[in-house]
């Protein structure tokens, strides 16, 4: 790991005001977790039942550590790159956070008859943590592409909620939402219940809004960058 990237993922949890916002959205994750299992019907309380609204409930906290971190004063100019790697950090911490969320959850509470409610943990660890990874980066690539970290952090629901439904919208375009939307992405991957179609279409997923987005984030900021210094 080159020492940019190293101090990337350092600031990525550097400052108080990160570190209480990561406490807050795994406790937001807790107070879920904890609400469903007290109130579901005993066929509903299923690690990927809890995983689905717990891991969706805390991704939309994950982009603000994007956006946060690509705004960061300390951020060196030619460091975009990088910058955009430190958000892994905060992405992985809560998507195993919440993993150990709904896992402790789900063990201290009363099987209730149910035989399966542990069926596809394996699957649906791993997809918890790819939901918050590509939720880390859609944050730094709309923190790049857009000047106000307000803006930014609702464009982050916005954007691909709005697209999501715009697809439902139309029969014709629904078989698009999986290929083209991370929502559509993100309910295969809290299912557990992946296949290589579906795989691919979380890849396809991860290109669009995590590469691309970042890659059009770092090329708008690199040229308003190099406008302000040839200005001065």
């Amino acid at each position: 790991m080159d020492e940019t990237t190293g101090d990337a993922l350092r600031r990525s949890l550097g400052t108080r005001t990160r570190r209480w916002l990561l406490a807050g959205t795994l406790l937001a994750g807790l107070l879920t977790a904890v609400a469903l299992v007290a109130t579901a019907a005993p066929t509903d309380r299923t690690f990927v039942d809890l995983s689905g609204t717990v891991q969706s409930l805390m991704s939309v906290a994950t982009p603000l550590f994007g956006i946060l971190l690509v705004r960061d004063p300390r951020r060196a100019r030619a460091d975009v790159v990088p910058t955009v790697f430190g958000v892994l950090l905060p992405a992985v911490v809560i998507g195993v956070g919440g993993v150990a969320i709904c896992a402790a959850t789900l063990a201290v509470t009363p099987a209730g008859g149910v035989d399966d409610r542990w069926r596809h943990v394996g699957t649906v660890a791993v997809g918890s943590v790819l939901v918050q990874l590509v939720a880390g980066l859609v944050g730094t690539g709309l923190g790049l592409l857009l000047r106000s970290r307000v803006v930014a952090f609702l464009a982050t629901i916005v954007l691909p909620l709005g697209l999501f439904g715009l697809l439902g919208a139309v029969d014709a375009l629904r078989p698009a939402q999986p290929w083209l939307t991370p929502f559509g992405s993100v309910r295969h991957l809290l299912s557990g219940e992946m296949s290589a179609l579906r795989w691919t279409q979380w890849f396809c997923v991860l290109l669009i809004w995590g590469v691309g987005l970042n890659a059009l984030g770092a090329a708008v900021r690199a040229r308003s960058e190099g406008d302000a210094g040839a200005g001065a």
